[in-house]
């Protein structure tokens, strides 16, 4: 039986007992009491920082923070009201000048053309007189009609502009009564035409008609087709259906 329990059992059973039954060992770590309180004064403040914020956003939602009062209110209400009221007033005055700007500048324009309209009048009126001062002699010669000084112009795509001079020479006084008739030649679409002025379908003859007894000045404006490319214009006097007197010229 002693050598069942020999030595080396026992050591064996001693160190199974020693194993089990010993207590558990814990390792805590040791700081110093003044970093203690540091580190519960931080939470502390963290801590007190964080409900004031939260008093004062529930203020703010229920509507008990900083308000503004009545007469504050009144006040804001007051300026916004003289603000509009001189933005209204600025407004207005800057529309009435650019209105009366707009109105001078039409007036302007209008003035404008009338005092070019008057100096072409004028030019006009002086090349009359002048050739009419060259002529003077000639109103003792031989009778007849004539046409004097005939000019076109182009004024627009499809639209062509005429002036001319109807004379009777001689001293006779007997007063001329006919018609101007003008032949505008034209190329259209690559084809050679010829449109007569006026034509009978529009009815526009009354201010083609001549009455006069020693002269009469003509002038107006013809409108051509589309793509009509004007190459010379003639015009004629007729009297009950007889050519008295004609004259061409090129655009």
């Amino acid at each position: 039986m002693k050598n069942l329990f020999g030595p080396s059992l026992r050591l064996k059973l001693w160190r199974r007992r020693l194993s089990v039954a010993a207590p558990r060992v814990s390792i805590r770590h040791h700081l110093p009491w003044p970093l203690r309180l540091l580190l519960v004064a931080i939470v502390l403040g963290m801590a007190g920082a964080i409900a004031l914020a939260t008093y004062d956003l529930g203020r703010n939602l229920t509507g008990r923070g900083n308000t503004i009062s009545p007469a504050q209110v009144s006040d804001l209400h007051e300026r916004l009201a003289q603000a509009t009221t001189e933005r209204d007033r600025f407004s207005g005055g800057v529309d009435a000048a650019e209105s009366q700007l707009q109105i001078e500048r039409t007036a302007q324009q209008q003035m404008a053309a009338q005092v070019k309209n008057l100096l072409a009048e004028n030019a006009r009126l002086k090349e009359d007189l002048a050739f009419f001062e060259r002529l003077l002699p000639a109103s003792t010669g031989a009778a007849g009609i004539s046409i004097q000084r005939l000019a076109v112009e182009s004024i627009a795509p499809n639209q062509l502009k005429y002036r001319l001079l109807v004379m009777q020479g001689g001293k006779g006084g007997r007063e001329f009564v006919g018609n101007l008739q003008l032949a505008v030649s034209v190329v259209r679409e690559g084809k050679s035409a010829m449109i007569i002025f006026p034509d009978a379908k529009t009815g526009d003859g009354e201010r083609f008609k001549l009455a006069f007894q020693h002269y009469q000045r003509m002038e107006g404006t013809l409108n051509l087709p589309e793509g009509a490319i004007v190459q010379t214009v003639q015009a004629r006097i007729l009297e009950k259906g007889q050519l008295r007197a004609q004259q061409s010229a090129k655009l």
